[in-house]
């Protein structure tokens, strides 16, 4: 059984984890727009990542016995001034879910919550791999450019991307 505190910043995360996919999906649908369908695609699978940790939170708050309160949701930005600005704007809200994540894990920490730590522990590990995959496709863009050839090898790169379930 997790405090009421534990409880309100895990039911806090799952509204972070969501807000993050549903820029990532407006991200995808921009990008789908401008004719990048690598990019387009890999914010698409981003998404799902997303819906997953928010689900993943959702579950063990349920577990704990429970109850998850959802947040309500801002619309995400729509446009972007560049590709760059687009990955960096994703590179800023993984830094956010990692800060956020930090601050649940210290909250966990001081109500003695063994369970939930190791609970948490999984998404410290996942936060480094989020910022450090937005960091290489902002050095790719930072080399290629925001237009032309080097964007278009940019996006095929993008492009290989998988689920996992492929």
């Amino acid at each position: 059984m997790i405090n009421e505190r534990v409880r309100d910043a895990l039911n806090h995360q799952v509204n972070c984890e969501l807000v993050s996919a549903y820029r990532y999906l407006a991200m995808s649908s921009y990008a789908s727009k401008m004719g990048l369908n690598g990019a387009a695609k890999w914010l698409s699978i981003q998404w799902e990542e997303e819906i997953g940790h928010a689900k993943k939170i959702f579950d063990y708050v349920l577990e704990q016995g429970e109850q998850v309160i959802l947040e309500k949701i801002d619309q995400p930005p729509a446009e972007f001034s560049t590709v760059h600005d687009m990955f960096d704007t994703a590179l800023k809200g993984e830094q956010e879910l990692s800060s956020r994540i930090n601050e649940l894990m210290n909250v966990a920490r001081e109500q003695n919550d063994n369970a939930t730590q190791v609970f948490l522990q999984w998404f410290v590990t996942e936060q480094v791999e989020e910022e450090n995959q937005a960091r290489h496709i902002i050095d790719m863009l930072n080399l290629a450019g925001d237009e032309g050839g080097g964007l278009f090898l940019v996006d095929k790169e993008l492009d290989q991307r998988s689920t996992g379930k492929d």
